[in-house]
């Protein structure tokens, strides 16, 4: 009875701590007034503030439900052992025991939204898998490395944009641009920013031997607006129109109105079709296209640091952040945090949460 005790105990600390780093006062202030804007009849006359509106109230609400109901099952759980200790019953220490494992459980998921302290790590991610050291297996791998995320994002109930697209030579992928819109999207893909290793039995090998190949994972905030602004020369830009395909209504595949930018020096490439206008489009482009220029200034400076100190950051050995180990053995680990999972096909079918967190966890300390 006293262990149960203390961990009753634990989980109402829990509870304090995130009635803190959830702002739980100042969401009950909010919810009020974003239900005043979502009763407004003319709030869909303004269509992006309208999701803006509610984005945000399905956030607030969500997290208040969340604490509540966290809240009451801590209840439940005093309510059953005080009943269990009255009545002297032990048949209920089975569900008490379920009961307070599941509460444990909970918190450590939701202690994760406390490690969420950047500006933009609730939003949308843009993000880049392109491939590096290894030819084709490398092609191969990027297309795999994609996919994952595709998994993962699914399973989170994510929606995933393809917003450009570069086949391989001879399989796989050169590299792929795409956004994945979610709650803490960024704030989760932040964890997977670097070089990525694999090594394996070459399906492109006629000797069926072990090959190792590289590619890396990018990722940027999906902001409308950037803090700071760059100048681009016109100069140093290829514009592409194109006509849009996919799901989007009437607008779809009646024009081309679908715009790629190159950025020659980097030749770093944006896409949007999302819009419905070219203008539109253009502008979504350089919004995209400043963000990214920004990351690279701020990885070059990084890459700077690092080559005075003797470190590598290309795509290819010594660089990574993760190995993935098919053959000699089966094994995934992460290079910052040490995480390791001896199930690399469960990781690559989406199961990739667990390194995210890690991770999260071990940039706090």
């Amino acid at each position: 009875m006293a262990e149960i005790d203390d961990t009753i105990a634990q989980l109402r600390a829990d509870l304090v701590e995130a009635d803190e780093y959830l702002k739980i006062e100042q969401l009950r202030s909010r919810l009020p007034q974003l239900e005043t804007e979502m009763g407004r009849p003319d709030l869909w006359d303004d269509a992006d503030r309208a999701r803006e509106v509610q984005t945000e109230f399905t956030s607030v609400k969500g997290d208040l439900d969340l604490y509540e109901e966290l809240s009451d099952a801590i209840g439940d759980l005093e309510a059953m052992v005080e009943l269990a200790a009255e009545e002297d019953d032990g048949s209920l220490d089975e569900e008490i025991e379920e009961m307070s494992s599941t509460l444990i459980g909970r918190f450590a998921q939701l202690e994760l939204r406390a490690l969420f302290t950047g500006e933009y790590d609730q939003g949308d991610a843009v993000c880049q898998v392109a491939s590096g050291a290894g030819g084709t297996d490398s092609q191969d791998w990027a297309e795999m490395l994609f996919k994952m995320y595709e998994k993962w994002a699914k399973n989170k109930g994510f929606a995933l944009e393809v917003d450009d697209w570069q086949e391989g030579a001879e399989a796989g992928i050169t590299n792929a641009s795409f956004t994945i819109r979610g709650r803490y999207a960024y704030g989760m893909l932040q964890a997977e920013r670097g070089v990525h290793r694999l090594v394996r039995i070459s399906p492109f090998d006629s000797q069926a031997r072990r090959h190792t190949a590289f590619c890396s994972f990018s990722v940027w905030p999906d902001v409308e607006e950037s803090a700071q602004t760059i100048d681009i020369p016109d100069k140093e830009l290829r514009v592409d129109v194109f006509r849009s395909s996919g799901a989007g209504g009437q607008h779809v595949n009646t024009t081309d109105s679908a715009v790629r930018i190159t950025h020659l020096p980097t030749g770093t490439v944006v896409s949007s079709q999302d819009e419905r206008s070219q203008h539109q489009n253009r502008e979504t482009c350089m919004k995209k296209l400043t963000v990214r220029l920004l990351e690279l200034e701020r990885q070059k400076r990084e890459d700077e640091l690092a080559a005075e100190a003797g470190e590598s950051k290309s795509t290819e050995w010594g660089s990574q952040i993760r190995s993935y180990v098919l053959q000699p053995y089966e094994q995934v680990k992460d290079e910052r945090s040490g995480f390791v999972s001896g199930n690399p096909k469960g990781v690559l079918d989406g199961d990739v949460e667990p390194f995210m967190e890690a991770w999260l966890r071990w940039r706090r300390h």
